[in-house]
C-alpha cells in the first residue's frame, strides 16, 4: 500500500481513545505516577479555565494533554524504529529509556502556563513545571539525573511555542504532537458555547488524524477533513510547527477532503 493517499486501513494507526501500555517499565511507572498525582491532575483541569471558559479557545485541558502525550509517544516509537537519533537524553549522558520519559513529562506539563494566561503561556509553564519536576523527579532519579532530566523537559516544554527553536529531537516531537491534536472533538466545548473563531471552525472540519509507519519517511500522518476550513489547521498551524521542529524530513503529512456531497474547494494538500 502506498502512503500517497488517505487509507481506510493504515498499517499502524494511533487511536486517541485507546489506552497505551508502553513496553518500557520506567515510562509506565512515570505515567502511573502522573495519573495518580493530585497536583498534576488539578493543573490539567485548572489550566483550561482561561483557555476555554474565559477566552472560548480550543481545549487545553486533560483531554488535550492525553492526546498530545499519546501522539508524542507514538511519534517517538515510529521514529525510533527508523533509528532516528534522540539527542536530548544522549547528550546529557542519560539512558535511552529516559528519552520517552522526557517526552511524557514535557507533553503532560507543556500547557500548565495557561493557569496564568493564554498569552505567552509557554513562558509561564516553565516555572510552574519546574516546581512540579522538583517534587516528582526524585521519585525516579538521583540528584545529578534530576538536574539533567529537568533541563531537557523544560527545553521541550518551552519549544512547543513557535517562537523558540527545538535543539533536541525530544523537543521537536512535543512541538509536532501538540499541533496534531486537531480533530473536531477538541473544539467541542467552545463551539457549544458559541465560539466561532477560525481555530474552532477549522478544528470542527477535521474528522480524523492517523499516524502510522510511512514508506518514504519514518512517519506518515493522514488527516481527513470534511470541508476546506480544515486547511487552516493543517497549513497555518501544523505546517508552522513542523517547519521549525527539526523533524520536517522525517514526517510526511497528507490531508484529504473526504466530503463527497458538496463541491470541494480543496481536495488534497500535502506538506
Amino acid at each position: 500500500m502506498s502512503d500517497s493517499a488517505v487509507s481506510e486501513e493504515p498499517r499502524r494507526v494511533y487511536d486517541p481513545d485507546s489506552e497505551h501500555n508502553f513496553p518500557d517499565e520506567k515510562l509506565n511507572a512515570v505515567l502511573e505516577f502522573i495519573d495518580a498525582d493530585e497536583e498534576i491532575q488539578t493543573y490539567l483541569e485548572a489550566q483550561n479555565v482561561n483557555a476555554v471558559d474565559r477566552m472560548q479557545y480550543n481545549d487545553h485541558g486533560a483531554k488535550h494533554i492525553e492526546i498530545v502525550r499519546n501522539r508524542a509517544l507514538c511519534l517517538y516509537d515510529l521514529l525510533k524504529e527508523s533509528d532516528v537519533d534522540f539527542n536530548g537524553a544522549r547528550q546529557q549522558g542519560l539512558s535511552e529509556e529516559d528519552e520517552s520519559v522526557i517526552i511524557a513529562f514535557a507533553a503532560t506539563l507543556h500547557d500548565i502556563g495557561h493557569l496564568v494566561h493564554r498569552d505567552e503561556h509557554a513562558y509561564y509553564s516553565i516555572p510552574l513545571a519546574s516546581d512540579v519536576l522538583d517534587r516528582v523527579l526524585p521519585e525516579f532519579y538521583d540528584v545529578a539525573e534530576c538536574v539533567r532530566m529537568k533541563g531537557e523537559i523544560l527545553h521541550a516544554i518551552l519549544c512547543h511555542h513557535r517562537s523558540e527553536t527545538p535543539l533536541t529531537t525530544e523537543a521537536g516531537v512535543i512541538r509536532v504532537a501538540d499541533a496534531l491534536d486537531m480533530e473536531s472533538g477538541r473544539s467541542r466545548i467552545p463551539y457549544e458555547h458559541g465560539g466561532r473563531g477560525i481555530n474552532t471552525l477549522s478544528s470542527q472540519a477535521i474528522k480524523r488524524v492517523s499516524l502510522y509507519e510511512g514508506e518514504t519517511r519514518p512517519v506518515m500522518v493522514e488527516i481527513a477533513m470534511t470541508n476546506a476550513a480544515g486547511v487552516y489547521q493543517v497549513d497555518n498551524l501544523l505546517k508552522a510547527k513542523l517547519r521549525g521542529s527539526g523533524l520536517a524530513d522525517q514526517i510526511r503529512i497528507v490531508a484529504v477532503n473526504t466530503n463527497e456531497t458538496h463541491e470541494q474547494l480543496v481536495e488534497r494538500i500535502e506538506l
